[in-house]
């Protein structure tokens, strides 16, 4: 099996994404989810993230731990992938989206340091 990925960071964890629009990954494997969350012999990553159409919300986070099981709502793992649905255009700067315990909002605001 072929995955495209992406790796992104927020506030110090590591997250794969993975864009399944389409479908196409089954990802209700909880080994296959670990070997790929694997630090050693896999991607790595703390968790993994499938972003996934769904009515009535711009797109759906699918989140697993890097043990493989389901997890719950993540705030660093919802700033990526809002950062992530915004490469894939399929966001501007807000969003509505959904996720295991409900809709979450989200805007993305550029700041100035210094």
């Amino acid at each position: 099996m072929e995955i495209h990925f992406f790796k992104y960071q927020g506030a110090g964890n590591d997250f794969i994404m993975v864009d399944n629009r389409d479908q196409k990954i089954d990802h209700h494997h909880p080994n296959l989810i670990a070997k790929l969350c694997d630090r050693r012999f896999g991607i790595g990553g703390d968790g993994i993230m499938f972003l996934e159409l769904t009515d009535d919300y711009d797109f759906k986070m699918v989140y697993y731990n890097s043990d493989g099981q389901p997890s719950s709502m993540c705030g660093n793992g919802g700033r990526c992938i809002v950062a992530f649905a915004k490469k894939l255009n399929i966001i501007k700067n807000k969003t509505t989206f959904l996720a295991v315990d409900g809709p979450h909002y989200a805007e993305i605001q550029r700041r100035k340091i210094g």
